[in-house]
Protein backbone atom coordinates (compact mmCIF):
# COMPACT_ATOMS: atom_id res chain seq x y z
CA UNK A 1 0.00 0.00 0.00
CA UNK A 2 1.27 3.25 -0.83
CA UNK A 3 2.24 5.61 2.11
CA UNK A 4 2.99 8.96 0.60
CA UNK A 5 2.50 10.91 -2.69
CA UNK A 6 5.49 9.79 -4.32
CA UNK A 7 4.18 6.30 -3.87
CA UNK A 8 1.45 7.06 -4.74
CA UNK A 9 2.09 8.24 -8.32
CA UNK A 10 4.83 5.43 -8.92
CA UNK A 11 2.19 2.91 -7.91
CA UNK A 12 -0.20 4.81 -10.28
CA UNK A 13 2.63 4.92 -13.34
CA UNK A 14 3.11 1.04 -12.99
CA UNK A 15 -0.57 0.37 -12.90
CA UNK A 16 -1.24 2.17 -16.17
CA UNK A 17 1.78 1.39 -18.08
CA UNK A 18 0.75 -1.89 -17.62
CA UNK A 19 -2.84 -1.39 -18.79
CA UNK A 20 -1.78 1.42 -21.48
CA UNK A 21 1.85 1.82 -21.87
CA UNK A 22 4.07 4.62 -22.30
CA UNK A 23 3.08 6.70 -25.10
CA UNK A 24 -0.98 5.92 -24.24
CA UNK A 25 -0.59 7.61 -20.50
CA UNK A 26 -0.39 10.97 -19.73
CA UNK A 27 0.26 13.11 -16.39
CA UNK A 28 -3.10 13.94 -16.14
CA UNK A 29 -4.65 10.24 -15.78
CA UNK A 30 -1.14 9.50 -13.17
CA UNK A 31 -2.35 12.73 -11.30
CA UNK A 32 -6.47 11.42 -11.38
CA UNK A 33 -5.55 7.85 -10.34
CA UNK A 34 -2.86 8.69 -7.68
CA UNK A 35 -5.24 11.39 -6.24
CA UNK A 36 -2.37 13.99 -6.61
CA UNK A 37 -1.91 17.60 -8.27
CA UNK A 38 -0.26 17.84 -11.47
CA UNK A 39 1.92 20.05 -9.31
CA UNK A 40 2.85 17.02 -7.27
CA UNK A 41 4.20 15.05 -10.20
CA UNK A 42 6.78 17.79 -11.20
CA UNK A 43 7.19 18.45 -7.53
CA UNK A 44 8.74 14.43 -7.18
CA UNK A 45 9.89 14.36 -10.70
CA UNK A 46 11.10 17.35 -11.81
CA UNK A 47 12.21 15.75 -15.39
CA UNK A 48 8.57 14.70 -16.04
CA UNK A 49 6.88 11.88 -17.89
CA UNK A 50 10.24 10.28 -18.40
CA UNK A 51 11.61 11.06 -15.42
CA UNK A 52 8.45 9.16 -13.62
CA UNK A 53 8.81 6.45 -15.88
CA UNK A 54 12.46 5.69 -15.21
CA UNK A 55 11.55 5.48 -11.08
CA UNK A 56 8.49 3.57 -11.88
CA UNK A 57 10.50 1.17 -14.18
CA UNK A 58 13.20 0.98 -11.63
CA UNK A 59 10.44 0.67 -8.56
CA UNK A 60 8.20 -1.49 -10.32
CA UNK A 61 11.67 -3.68 -11.37
CA UNK A 62 12.76 -3.79 -7.84
CA UNK A 63 9.49 -5.38 -6.30
CA UNK A 64 8.58 -7.91 -9.10
CA UNK A 65 12.49 -9.31 -8.34
CA UNK A 66 11.56 -9.66 -4.86
CA UNK A 67 8.80 -11.05 -5.70
CA UNK A 68 10.27 -13.82 -7.67
CA UNK A 69 13.16 -14.02 -5.28
CA UNK A 70 10.62 -14.83 -2.40
CA UNK A 71 9.19 -17.56 -4.34
CA UNK A 72 12.04 -19.08 -5.27
CA UNK A 73 13.59 -19.04 -2.33
CA UNK A 74 11.07 -20.15 -0.36
CA UNK A 75 11.76 -23.99 -2.14
CA UNK A 76 14.79 -26.45 -0.99
CA UNK A 77 16.44 -26.49 -4.22
CA UNK A 78 16.88 -24.79 -7.68
CA UNK A 79 14.57 -26.54 -9.18
CA UNK A 80 11.97 -26.73 -7.61
CA UNK A 81 12.21 -23.47 -7.25
CA UNK A 82 11.87 -22.99 -11.03
CA UNK A 83 8.71 -24.75 -10.75
CA UNK A 84 7.32 -22.68 -7.92
CA UNK A 85 8.40 -20.02 -9.86
CA UNK A 86 6.69 -20.75 -13.28
CA UNK A 87 3.72 -22.09 -10.71
CA UNK A 88 3.05 -18.95 -8.74
CA UNK A 89 3.10 -16.80 -12.57
CA UNK A 90 0.42 -19.09 -14.14
CA UNK A 91 -2.09 -19.09 -11.07
CA UNK A 92 -1.40 -15.30 -10.99
CA UNK A 93 -2.08 -15.14 -14.52
CA UNK A 94 -5.80 -17.10 -13.62
CA UNK A 95 -6.35 -15.19 -10.79
CA UNK A 96 -5.92 -11.81 -12.39
CA UNK A 97 -8.12 -13.16 -15.73
CA UNK A 98 -4.87 -13.01 -17.92
CA UNK A 99 -3.56 -9.31 -17.07
CA UNK A 100 -0.73 -8.00 -17.61
CA UNK A 101 1.59 -9.18 -15.21
CA UNK A 102 5.04 -7.96 -15.78
CA UNK A 103 5.85 -4.52 -14.77
CA UNK A 104 8.69 -3.53 -17.16
CA UNK A 105 8.18 -6.00 -20.38
CA UNK A 106 5.32 -3.35 -21.57
CA UNK A 107 7.07 -0.34 -21.22
CA UNK A 108 10.85 -2.01 -22.33
CA UNK A 109 9.22 -3.00 -25.55
CA UNK A 110 7.51 0.15 -26.34
CA UNK A 111 10.58 2.33 -26.15
CA UNK A 112 13.68 0.16 -26.75
CA UNK A 113 13.45 1.38 -29.77
CA UNK A 114 12.03 5.00 -29.66
CA UNK A 115 13.85 6.30 -26.34
CA UNK A 116 17.69 5.44 -25.38
CA UNK A 117 17.36 6.82 -21.63
CA UNK A 118 14.46 4.49 -20.87
CA UNK A 119 16.28 2.05 -22.71
CA UNK A 120 18.64 2.33 -20.40
CA UNK A 121 16.75 2.21 -17.30
CA UNK A 122 15.03 -1.15 -18.78
CA UNK A 123 18.25 -2.91 -19.54
CA UNK A 124 19.04 -2.15 -16.22
CA UNK A 125 16.40 -3.73 -14.51
CA UNK A 126 16.40 -7.03 -16.36
CA UNK A 127 20.25 -7.12 -15.65
CA UNK A 128 19.48 -6.95 -12.37
CA UNK A 129 17.01 -10.12 -12.52
CA UNK A 130 19.56 -11.88 -14.75
CA UNK A 131 22.13 -10.80 -11.85
CA UNK A 132 19.80 -12.60 -9.22
CA UNK A 133 18.97 -15.52 -10.94
CA UNK A 134 22.45 -16.57 -11.82
CA UNK A 135 23.46 -16.13 -8.41
CA UNK A 136 20.45 -18.90 -7.35
CA UNK A 137 21.17 -20.97 -10.06
CA UNK A 138 25.30 -20.99 -8.55
CA UNK A 139 24.02 -21.34 -5.29
CA UNK A 140 21.97 -24.03 -6.41
CA UNK A 141 24.93 -26.04 -8.48
CA UNK A 142 24.63 -24.87 -11.74
CA UNK A 143 28.49 -24.76 -12.76
CA UNK A 144 29.10 -20.89 -13.27
CA UNK A 145 30.06 -21.16 -17.13
CA UNK A 146 26.89 -22.48 -17.73
CA UNK A 147 24.36 -20.23 -14.78
CA UNK A 148 24.44 -16.73 -16.93
CA UNK A 149 23.25 -18.63 -19.78
CA UNK A 150 20.45 -20.40 -17.68
CA UNK A 151 19.84 -17.49 -16.20
CA UNK A 152 18.94 -15.41 -19.13
CA UNK A 153 16.72 -18.28 -20.61
CA UNK A 154 15.00 -18.52 -17.58
CA UNK A 155 13.94 -15.00 -17.44
CA UNK A 156 13.17 -14.81 -21.41
CA UNK A 157 11.01 -18.10 -20.49
CA UNK A 158 8.88 -16.27 -17.60
CA UNK A 159 8.58 -13.18 -20.00
CA UNK A 160 7.54 -15.37 -22.73
CA UNK A 161 5.07 -17.32 -21.04
CA UNK A 162 3.04 -14.38 -19.84
CA UNK A 163 2.98 -13.29 -23.34
CA UNK A 164 1.98 -16.80 -24.50
CA UNK A 165 -0.54 -17.31 -21.85
CA UNK A 166 -2.46 -13.84 -21.62
CA UNK A 167 -2.80 -14.03 -25.79
CA UNK A 168 -4.18 -18.02 -25.42
CA UNK A 169 -5.93 -17.09 -22.16
CA UNK A 170 -4.77 -20.41 -20.77
CA UNK A 171 -2.09 -21.31 -18.25
CA UNK A 172 -0.83 -24.24 -20.20
CA UNK A 173 1.71 -22.36 -22.30
CA UNK A 174 3.20 -20.57 -18.66
CA UNK A 175 3.22 -24.10 -17.40
CA UNK A 176 4.24 -26.10 -20.21
CA UNK A 177 7.47 -23.76 -20.53
CA UNK A 178 8.12 -24.06 -16.63
CA UNK A 179 8.39 -27.67 -16.83
CA UNK A 180 10.52 -27.68 -19.98
CA UNK A 181 12.80 -25.00 -17.89
CA UNK A 182 12.73 -27.46 -15.13
CA UNK A 183 13.88 -30.23 -16.78
CA UNK A 184 16.93 -28.13 -18.63
CA UNK A 185 18.05 -27.77 -15.09
CA UNK A 186 18.05 -31.16 -14.18
CA UNK A 187 19.89 -32.38 -17.08
CA UNK A 188 22.03 -29.91 -16.14
CA UNK A 189 22.29 -31.18 -12.62
CA UNK A 190 22.82 -35.13 -13.52
CA UNK A 191 24.90 -36.41 -11.74
CA UNK A 192 26.29 -38.92 -14.35
CA UNK A 193 27.65 -35.87 -15.90
CA UNK A 194 24.61 -35.53 -19.17
CA UNK A 195 24.91 -31.95 -19.16
CA UNK A 196 22.57 -30.14 -21.88
CA UNK A 197 24.40 -27.30 -21.43
CA UNK A 198 28.48 -28.11 -22.34
CA UNK A 199 31.14 -25.48 -22.68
Amino acid sequence: MANSTRDRIIDASSALFLQRGYAGTGLKLISDESDAPIGSLYHYFPGGKRELAAQTLRASGAAYQALVEAVFDAETDVVSGVRACFSAAAEALRLSDYADACPVATVALEVASSDEELRVVAAEVFESWLASATKRLRDGGVRPSAARELATTFVAALEGGFLLSRVARSVGPMRGIGEAIASLLEGELAPDGSRRFKR
